[in-house]
């Protein structure tokens, strides 16, 4: 697939309260044939060993002083991507829901804010099957929380979490991820749509192959005639460590060093293309591009 130089067009970007709830970024844009929105479903607080790892911290410490990050927790941002054509109305996860983290879960919150609900979803497309993005499948009750939507996931990622063994070998502190991704995609085995890396799974979306986060991680390239914009997931999963020294492990990685390989090729590739970006876990809406800064990158928010 080739990647065109096309400018990503702000449109809009500002904030909006909810109620009794942190106030949600909102970043608008034009791509494919239509308008991307970043949705945010609130916000995480991890242990930042969940991120550094093994790494010694005389390697990351100047990063996260420049960044003024607490080397104690990490509190990332979750922004989801919905794409709407005229036809479909997409979106990229499903968030949390309300069985993972108090601070997350507000994705209806955000959806009602721009005029949307639940149902006006017909399409969810996976980036893969961690908490803070699958688990808000499901609503209080245990039903489908998007009633009339299509879903759309890897046949890599799907596998794996439906696989029972994965309980097993996925390590003690990770069970609990296989446990709910199986659950939620149990809902879902008879019809949810599995496809593979280099797909068009949708009119203007290809799914692009960005393994190692999880076994079977995928990122979207939305590509038209109103622009482009890359939908990354969790490929690059915060916007000092993963831009500063996408060489290093990072402890959210299942595979650190198919992560590694993964990110160095994806900073690479969107640095010389100059491809506009949606990141999960990155601030301002997590829209943005990389640029090249010294012997890493950096993260610029539009």
């Amino acid at each position: 697939m080739t990647i065109t130089r096309r400018r990503l067009l702000k449109t809009s970007a500002g904030l909006l309260a909810a109620t009794a709830a942190p106030r949600f970024a909102i970043a608008e844009t034009a791509a494919g044939t239509g308008t991307v929105t970043s949705l945010s479903d609130g916000s995480l607080t991890l242990p930042a060993s969940m991120i550094i790892g093994d790494t010694p911290m005389d390697q990351v410490q100047p990063i996260l002083d420049k960044y003024n990050v607490s080397s104690e927790a990490f509190t990332p941002p979750c922004n989801l991507t919905l794409y709407q054509d005229g036809e479909r109305t997409v979106l990229f996860d499903a968030g949390s829901g309300l069985e993972f983290m108090a601070s997350a879960g507000h994705i209806h919150d955000s959806l009602d804010a721009v005029g949307l609900s639940a149902d006006d979803i017909t399409d969810i497309v996976f980036t893969h099957a961690h908490p803070d993005h699958l688990w808000g499948l499901l609503d209080d009750f245990g039903d489908i929380a998007f009633s009339e939507a299509t879903f759309h996931i890897g046949r890599r990622e799907f596998d794996y979490w439906s696989d029972p063994e994965t309980i097993n070998t996925i390590g003690e502190a990770r069970v609990p991820f296989a446990v709910g991704a199986k659950r939620r995609l149990d809902e879902i085995a008879d019809v949810v749509q599995l496809f593979e890396d280099q797909d068009q799974i949708l009119p203007n979306v290809t799914a692009i192959a960005s393994y190692g986060h999880t076994p079977g991680h995928m990122s979207f390239m939305i590509d038209g005639e109103a622009g482009n914009a890359f939908v990354i997931g969790d490929a690059i999963g915060n916007h000092h460590i993963a831009f500063a020294r996408p060489n290093l492990p990072s402890g959210s990685d299942q595979n650190a060093e198919e992560g590694i390989q993964t990110r160095v090729a994806m900073m690479d590739m969107l640095a010389a293309d100059n491809v506009p970006i949606i990141g999960f876990h990155l601030p301002d809406g997590g829209m943005g591009r990389v640029a090249r800064d010294g012997d890493g990158y950096v993260f610029n928010a539009e």
